[in-house]
Order: structure tokens, then C-alpha cells, then sequence
């Protein structure tokens, strides 16, 4: 720490001492301020200066006695002074207007600082925490530390700090209350009567933890007269914040069927968020019949108040409010496509053929995809035709593969890597046969990914061939001209701009899976295929069976048709706006990269040099790899983070990995057959 730093820190310590405490708080509120712009690091990033900083307060506290009464007479001060209601209520809660409500009083805060309103303890601690990046090195705070200021804050005597401690305790009380008719009016909210009879059975137990917080706060009041004892009440509570949290699991279980909203995933957070603070005041106010009362509250009061800081000073984040609502719905999404991920994976030798010709199938399709292109930019059309032609070629191209029940290798990582995710969260949590299993997987994604890509590539490059051959015989020419031919290679060039268009391409394929899982969601959460079913011209000319049907196809595979023509637009337009923004963006595939170097090759009448062909296919490989490692990483990012894994056991998996790689390399390209799988099964525990 800095002599500054230092010498900054004992001023505002010192004025403590020097300014006698007031009935008006504004002079406490102030001496806060100071103090904590002193602790602050300059950059709020250099989160150890800021723990150095707090450290040499807490230690100062903790060896002056005469400084931490002083500081403790402020805080009383200062909390008596103002309305405590709503730190307890809403301080580390979500809000009750929503979140695109809360979204625009973000923005609004930004354009337009608010007022704050140093009556309210909210308002003070906003005036002391001013800086929307505080909560950056306010995390960081050990709790320990934390509690360590709160106990060197504890006066010796406790007769001058009762009317405090009973303010500050009746405002706890008022808090709870105010908590408790907001899980009570659960039962009333629009988005729980979608979840049908099953779910209507529970709202009997959101009145009750009403009721029974009103029980308890009538107790703890008698208690402070006759000394009754709370011991029933805070029993009886507990039981009923436990049945509640019971209520929206299942909520959330029949959220994961019947498809969810992002107001739903909101409300649902939020009321896990008032029944732990509930939770939290009932045993901070349960301490009442304590000997020492000041003190059996201060490590419950500690935590509290450490998350309610660090919580409410992240309130006007615009980034970290979005975040937080795109990882409301990530799980669900993820969750969707973890279920289509397990459609990627060969474990046996029938769906490793079955995966070779469905890549093989749609490389022939994208062979054409690509010519089509090619014969699309030959036309005279304004940018925005260009991009429409290309959207439509692409996106109509992976709408038929899908439907078609082919495969294009590009997609595979963004679905299976919500796969490996569900493993890594089972095997993080200290489970050796879920690490077996994930190694297990790993090689099975490896031998279907290799499969994926070698059947793309193998069939989209003769078939190019193939195709350009033919139309050169049917039209006596050659249908694609060594300009455009040069302008193929060059899109191919490892040293140009084909690594970071095929990056682009990977974060489009991520995306794609994301949309595939937000449509099956949406067909399920707004019933889309039963609605389509009831059509009144689909019934009149195909009849209510094939209705039916067309509604039941669309609930199964909205997200596939929806995610692949979407990705479809994506890779089409891509190009256009780069070049309407002057910017170098663009796309590049593996497939169609395959694909365009045999058109290339053909317009230079199959007389490129050896050297260019194989700087071509070097190209197509580091594009391929680009694609994959990109929209992997992302899509495993994403998973990861929806649900909340912390995977430690990197070392581990990966000596686990090497080992089988080791004994059994054939693994990661075929396999096994079903009785060499059983033998393998029986011996797995040598590999630990």
C-alpha cells in the first residue's frame, strides 16, 4: 500500500473522532463517503488494493477502540436516522417491474443520473457505493473480512445501542412482512396458470408461508414484552419456506416440458431470491432471546449485508442485467440442445455408418448450395439482392439437409458440446464413473466429428467435380471462368482472410444453436403446433389428420428448421454488410470451402499445380478447424456457465483422455463393435 493510500486512509478515519455523531445523519453519511473513497482502488479492477485498503481499516478498528466507537456511534447514527424498509426488501433482489422495466431505468440512470434519496438507506448506500463499477472489487472482499469490520464495530457496552438495535429489528420485522405477501401473492401471477392443475395445487403453500411469517412477526413482538419464545414459530416458517422452494422446483419442472418465457424464468429467480431473504431475517430476528443479542446477530447480519452491498451496486449495469437475463433462458436453451447434441454422438458401429452418409449426403447438397452462389453473385443486383439470394440459397439449403435427416459437421459442436456440459456438471461434483463417462464421450465425439467432416468434405469436393463437368458438357463452355476460379482460391489462402472469416462462421454456428433451442422452447411454451393444427384454410384443404400432423412435425422441429434457415441468413448476408460498412467481414465454411476449390479447380481446366492444391486443401482444413474449435468453445462456455459448473478436474480428464488415447487409439475413429464394448466396460477401472 502506497504512503498516499495510507496517509489518505487515516484522514478519513481520523474524522470520525473529530465530528461528535448528530440526530441529523447527513454529517455520518458524508464521514461514510469519505472513507470509502479512500478504501476504493483507483481502478476497479485492481481488486487487491482495494482488499489491502479494507484490511488496514478493519486491522486500525480492531487496535483503536476509541476510533471503532467512534465509527459505531456514526453507523447508529446513520441507520436510525433513515428508513431501513427497503435495504431489507429489495437490496440484492430483483425488482418487481421486470426485466425489460428494469432494462430502460438502467439506461435511463446512465442518460440521466438519478436523485439519491438520502433518507432512505438505500439512497446512502448508492451516495457511498457510487461508482457503477464497485461491485467489482466489493466481490472480492473475503467474507471473514467482512465479518471482522462488523465484530470490531461492536460496542463494549450495549446499553447506549438498544433503541438501535430495536429500530433497526422493527424494520427487519416490517421487511419480512412486506417479503411475505409477495410469495402470498404467487398464487395470483398470470404466468403460473399455464403450468395447468398440477402446479394450481401449490399456491395453497405460498398463503401459507404468508400466514406463517405473519405468525412469527406477532411473536417476536410478543416476545419483546412477555418473553414467550419463538422456537414454534420459527419452526413452523421454516417448514414452509422449504414446501415453497418445493412449489417453484416444480414450477420450474413443468416449465422445462410445457417451454418457458423469460418472465416466468424472471419471477421464478426472483421468489427464490425473497424466500432466502426471508430466511435470512427470520434468523437474524430469531436471535432475539440471545444473552448477547448484538452479537449473535453479526455474522447473520454480515452476510446479508456483505451480498446486499455487493448485489445493489451492480443495479445500474446495463451489461450485467443483460447477461443475467440471457443466462435465465441459457439453461433451457442448452438444455434443448443437449437433448439434440445426444442425435451427434456414434456409439455404435450402425450409427457411425448412419453418420457417414448423412455427411455424406448433405455434401452433395452443399456442392450445389455452392454453385448456386456462385451463379447468384454473377448477376447485376444491388447489395440487398445479393444478400437476399445468398440467405435464401444457404438458409433453403440447411432447411432440406435437415429435413432431409443429414448432417452438416459444421453443426455438431455447438449441440454436442451442451452433451459434454450435462457430464462435466455430474463429474464436477466429485463423480469418478461421470469422468469416465465424459472421457468416454469425448471419444465418441472425436470419431463421429471425423466422420461428420470427412463425409462433408469427401462428397462436396467430387461432386463439384461432378457437377462442373457435366454442366461444362451440356452448355460446351465452362460454366465458371478463371477469374472467379482465382477469386475461389483465394478465398482459401491460410494466410489471407479465411481464419477469421471461418471464426465469424463459428460464432454464427454457436448462435444457430442457441436459436434452435429458443424455437423449441417457443413451440412449446405457445403451444405452436397445436395453433397450426387449428388452421381453419390447413383443415379445409388437407383435412384435420394431415393438419395434425403438420402441427405435431412443427413441435418437434421448429428449432431445427428455424436455427438452420436463420444460420442460413446469417452466412448469406455476412459478406453484403461488411461491404456496405467497408469493414473485412465474411464468412467461410468447410464444406463449401471443399466445394468451391473443386469449382476452382475446373475453371482452370484441372491444371492447377500440385503445390496450389494442396495450399488450397490446407485452407479447407484450418477453416474446418476454425469452425469447429470456435462454435465449441463458445457453445461449451455457454453451457457451463447456464449451469453453474465449475469444472476442476481439467488434469485429471485430460490424463484420463491420454490414457485411453494411449491403450486404445482406434477409439477415436471407430467404434466399438457391441462385444468388444462390453469387454472394454468390464476393464474401464484399469484406466483409473
Amino acid at each position: 500500500m502506497t504512503p498516499a493510500a495510507t496517509q489518505a486512509l487515516l484522514s478519513a478515519l481520523r474524522a470520525f473522532t473529530t465530528l461528535a455523531p448528530a440526530a441529523d445523519p447527513e454529517g455520518s453519511l458524508s464521514l461514510f463517503v469519505d472513507l470509502f473513497d479512500a478504501i476504493r482502488p483507483r481502478r476497479a479492477r485492481d481488486t487487491a488494493s482495494g482488499v489491502s485498503h479494507y484490511t488496514f481499516v478493519v486491522e486500525r478498528l480492531e487496535t483503536d477502540p476509541t476510533l471503532a466507537a467512534a465509527v459505531s456511534a456514526h453507523l447508529q447514527t446513520l441507520l436510525t436516522g433513515v428508513r431501513l424498509l427497503r435495504y431489507f426488501a429489495d437490496s440484492g433482489i430483483l425488482p418487481g417491474t421486470g426485466f425489460f422495466s428494469e432494462l430502460g431505468r438502467i439506461i435511463n440512470s446512465r442518460l440521466l443520473p438519478e436523485v439519491p434519496d438520502h433518507s432512505d438507506f438505500r439512497g446512502c448506500l448508492h451516495q457511498i457505493f457510487h461508482r457503477p463499477d464497485d461491485w467489482i472489487w466489493l466481490q472480492e472482499l473475503p467474507p471473514e473480512l467482512t465479518l471482522r469490520f462488523w465484530r470490531a464495530l461492536r460496542p463494549a457496552s450495549t446499553t447506549n445501542t438498544i433503541p438501535a438495535i430495536e429500530y433497526v429489528a422493527e424494520e427487519m420485522v416490517d421487511a419480512l412482512l412486506v417479503l411475505s405477501y409477495r410469495i402470498g401473492a404467487l398464487g395470483s401471477e398470470p404466468e403460473f396458470d399455464r403450468l395447468g392443475t398440477r402446479f394450481a395445487r401449490h399456491t395453497v403453500r405460498f398463503h401459507a408461508t404468508a400466514a406463517a411469517a405473519q405468525r412469527f412477526a406477532d411473536a417476536w413482538r410478543r416476545n419483546r414484552v412477555e418473553r414467550c419464545g419463538l422456537e414454534d414459530e420459527i419452526k413452523d416458517l421454516a417448514v414452509m419456506l422449504e414446501q415453497s422452494r418445493e412449489a417453484l422446483d416444480d414450477a420450474h419442472r413443468i416449465a422445462l416440458r410445457l417451454g418457458t418465457s423469460l418472465h416466468l424464468t424472471y419471477v421464478l429467480q426472483r421468489s427464490r431470491q425473497t424466500l432466502d431473504r426471508i430466511e435470512r431475517l427470520t434468523r437474524l430476528l430469531g436471535n432475539a432471546d440471545a444473552p448477547d443479542q448484538a452479537g449473535a446477530m453479526i455474522a447473520a447480519w454480515s452476510a446479508m449485508a456483505r451480498e446486499a452491498m455487493r448485489m445493489d451496486s451492480r443495479r445500474n449495469s446495463p451489461t450485467l442485467h443483460i447477461a443475467s437475463g440471457i443466462e435465465m433462458l441459457a439453461l433451457r436453451v442448452t438444455d434443448n440442445a443437449a437433448k439434440t447434441g445426444e442425435h451427434y454422438i456414434a456409439e455404435t458401429p450402425s450409427q457411425y455408418v448412419g453418420m457417414w452418409r448423412a455427411a455424406a449426403g448433405a455434401g452433395v447438397i452443399i456442392a450445389a448450395m455452392a454453385l448456386l452462389k456462385i451463379f447468384a453473385s454473377k448477376l447485376d443486383l444491388a447489395p440487398a439482392g445479393y444478400a437476399l439470394l445468398y440467405s435464401l440459397d444457404y438458409g433453403l439449403g440447411f432447411v432440406l439437409i435437415y429435413m432431409l435427416h443429414l448432417t452438416v459437421a459444421t453443426k455438431q459442436p455447438a449441440m454436442t458440446a451442451q452433451t459434454i456440459a450435462g457430464y462435466l456438471g455430474s463429474a464436477s461434483q466429485g463423480r469418478a464413473a461421470e469422468l469416465d463417462r465424459v472421457v468416454d464421450l469425448a471419444a465418441a465425439v472425436t470419431r463421429s466429428q471425423l466422420a461428420a467432416i470427412l463425409g462433408n468434405v469427401l462428397l462436396a469436393l467430387p461432386t463439384a467435380l461432378l457437377i462442373a463437368l457435366a454442366l461444362n458438357y451440356a452448355a460446351g463452355a465452362p460454366i465458371i471462368d478463371m477469374g472467379k476460379g482465382a477469386h475461389l482460391l483465394d478465398d482459401l489462402d491460410p494466410l489471407g482472410w479465411a481464419i477469421p472469416h471461418a471464426a465469424v462462421a463459428g460464432v454464427f454456428l454457436f448462435l444457430s444453436g442457441l436459436i434452435s433451442g429458443y424455437f423449441d422452447n417457443k413451440a412449446s411454451y405457445a403451444r405452436i403446433g397445436e395453433r397450426v393444427a387449428q388452421l381453419r384454410w390447413l383443415r379445409r384443404l388437407f383435412g384435420e389428420r394431415r393438419a395434425a400432423a403438420a402441427g405435431e412435425y412443427l413441435d418437434n422441429h421448429l428449432g431445427g428448421i428455424m436455427g438452420n434457415f436463420l444460420f442460413g441468413c446469417m452466412l448469406g448476408s455476412t459478406g453484403t454488410i461488411g461491404k456496405i460498412l467497408g469493414l473485412p467481414l465474411d464468412i467461410r465454411h468447410i464444406a463449401f470451402a471443399a466445394a468451391n476449390l473443386g469449382y476452382a479447380w475446373q475453371a482452370f481446366d484441372y491444371a492447377l499445380p500440385l503445390r496450389t492444391l494442396l495450399w488450397g486443401g490446407l485452407g479447407v482444413a484450418l477453416i474446418g478447424f476454425t469452425n469447429l474449435a470456435v462454435s465449441f468453445a463458445l457453445a461449451l462456455w455457454m453451457a457451463l456457465r447456464a449451469r453453474g459448473v465449475e469444472f476442476t478436474q481439467t488434469r485429471e480428464l485430460l490424463r484420463r483422455l491420454w490414457l485411453l488415447f494411449k491403450s486404445n487409439p482406434a477409439l477415436f475413429l471407430f467404434p466399438l463393435r457391441t462385444g468388444e464394448a462390453v469387454t472394454e466396460a468390464q476393464t474401464g477401472k484399469t484406466r483409473q
